[in-house]
């Protein structure tokens, strides 16, 4: 049983207690972050598992400790690392008395049924919080508790439309597109583990727990950043540029005699430094490209005369040239190059449990340690 197996003291979130009722990958994600940062996340799931189990191909095979060999997709190993997991079915009252036996004394209960949907199970924050004051309890819906679209389901694809992102994603004579990842549901688990840990910290001057509220639209729209503020000072809407950044030019992807790379030298001196690297100093000095603001202004000439100079280059040589003289450029891996680079590998992003790969949280810390203790949970594993 999860009582029984203390993780590791040394990491800061060592001691906390996290209830997840989720499933997919938003509030898995952000019962993830909080693993790897000590916490003991019990993951309740219905009898038929967390739907990504069957998210496949590709599998993984696993020998349970029954001896039967379970295969489990791929996708379900990416959100659930160092979890406990155990079975309730919500139609069984015993089953119920169970999960709310755990949520009593639970630090952190996070949730992402349909806005209203456990409060018929006596599992949403109003009940739970007569019994557990202290509780910190992050629902994650797609439209956020309240607004008129506050009952509607949110799926990341259409999350991803509605919240502007595609709209500045892609090439300007293409059609909009999506990004390659989840990008709403993995940018709500970011944001919500940040919340409830915020929520923690309040809690230790306030003595009260309290409901932390995390949308998908809102978490998306949270993240324009720049493009919001372009749209929010001018009125107009960003345009799609594909590669190319809306204030700063050259930024983007050149030919090389071998493929691509980037080039973001993104002031008036990298600039400089960058022509000169070309042997075209006469581009730095063209009242035309000789501030960042005319250079953006005249950006597909600008670019038409730095590819003519790249396609040149090897990438391997362009990339040396550039590193030596200062010049901010890069590769276009594939994954299988990400994890081979030399950095990647210094940092320790891989990490290895139980014969499952995955990737550590990105945190460092100089005086405390990630939990990495135990992978993903088979179903029920620790009833």
């Amino acid at each position: 049983m999860w009582l029984d197996q203390p993780r590791n003291a040394k990491a800061p979130l060592a001691g906390l207690k996290v209830v997840e009722l989720a499933r997919v990958l938003a509030g898995p994600w952000a019962g993830q972050i909080l693993a790897d940062l000590g916490a003991d996340v019990i993951k309740v799931e219905s009898p038929e598992g967390d739907g990504t189990r069957q998210w496949g191909p590709p599998w993984v095979e696993r020998t349970g400790p029954d001896g039967q060999v379970r295969r489990e997709a791929a996708y379900y190993h990416a959100c659930n690392r160092g979890k406990r997991s155990i079975v309730a079915d919500f139609k069984d009252e015993a089953d119920l008395q169970r999960v709310r036996a755990l949520c009593r004394d639970a630090d952190v209960v996070i949730e992402n049924f349909k806005t209203g949907g456990l409060a018929k199970f006596d599992l949403d924050y109003k009940t739970l919080k007569r019994s557990n004051p202290r509780l910190v309890y992050c629902s994650i819906t797609g439209f956020g508790q309240t607004g008129p679209r506050s009952a509607e389901a949110g799926y990341d694809f259409v999350i991803q439309g509605m919240s502007g992102f595609m709209a500045i994603t892609g090439d300007p004579d293409g059609v909009p597109v999506k990004m390659g990842i989840s990008i709403s549901d993995l940018s709500t688990g970011v944001w919500a583990a940040n919340g409830i840990q915020a929520a923690l910290l309040q809690r230790e001057r306030t003595g009260q727990g309290q409901l932390v509220d995390m949308s998908l639209l809102d978490c998306s729209v949270a993240l324009l950043a720049n493009q919001a503020t372009y749209y929010l000072t001018t009125g107009e809407n960003p345009p799609r540029m594909g590669n190319a950044h809306a204030q700063v030019a050259p930024y983007g992807v050149f030919p090389v005699s071998d493929g691509h790379v980037i080039l973001a030298p993104a002031n008036d001196r990298l600039f400089a430094k960058l022509a000169k690297l070309l042997g075209r100093e006469d581009l730095a000095q063209d009242a035309r490209y000789s501030s960042n603001g005319g250079r953006v202004k005249h950006t597909q000439a600008l670019d038409a005369e730095i590819a003519l100079e790249t396609a040149k280059w090897s990438k391997a040589g362009l990339l040396e040239a550039c590193h030596a003289a200062g010049v901010p450029a890069g590769p276009i891996n594939n994954l299988d190059e990400v994890f081979a680079d030399a950095q990647v590998i210094a940092r320790g992003l891989r990490v290895d449990l139980g014969g499952m790969p995955g990737v550590r949280s990105p945190f460092i810390f100089s005086d405390a340690e990630l939990a990495f203790d135990r992978p993903s949970p088979m179903l029920g594993e620790n009833d």
